[in-house]
């Protein structure tokens, strides 16, 4: 048996050499999906509108998805009462408070996956802390997507979600 440095079988060396570079290699894979992950951010747009059949009033900020609301929703007037950019970032829920008062309701969005060319996001509408609605959509960069959500005043409040990434 030919003996290399130190007095070590090169027998036994080839073998812990393939042990090491397998074991750097699924180490590397790891470390560059969690870094990708870590640094994904999206950045969202989410209008909340409400709509109701008192009078025929279609909010002007409304023009780009004003086709998709009539088509979607059975209402004669549309009107922009919150309009917010947010950063998105993987798994980390951005709650915003949308109805104060006695019902407390808020909003909370979350990044939960990245597919080719489209995200996941979770989206939650709660009332005192409870959940009243929970779905997950995916969109594509520049997509819209329209969420009709809980009675608001003489209506509902409808969820617009714009993403770009």
């Amino acid at each position: 048996m030919a003996l290399g440095r130190g007095g070590r079988a090169k027998g036994r060396m080839i073998p812990l050499l393939k042990k090491i570079y397998s074991f750097s290699i699924l180490l590397l894979i790891v470390l560059l999906f969690f870094a990708s992950a870590a640094s994904a951010q999206v950045q969202a747009r989410v209008r909340i509108i409400q709509a109701s059949n008192v009078g025929t009033m279609i909010d002007p900020s409304l023009k780009d998805v004003h086709d998709e609301l009539g088509s979607l929703f059975n209402f004669t007037s549309y009107r922009l009462l919150k309009d917010m950019n947010l950063n998105l970032m993987g798994n980390r829920p951005v709650e915003i408070p949308v109805h104060p008062g006695p019902t407390r309701r808020s909003l909370e969005i979350s990044l939960v996956g990245e597919h080719r060319n489209t995200i996941e996001l979770r989206i939650r509408i709660k009332r005192e802390g409870a959940p009243i609605l929970n779905t997950q959509v995916r969109l594509s960069s520049g997509r819209t997507v329209l969420i009709g959500g809980p009675r608001h005043g003489e209506g509902v409040a409808i969820l617009a979600i714009s993403t770009r990434f």
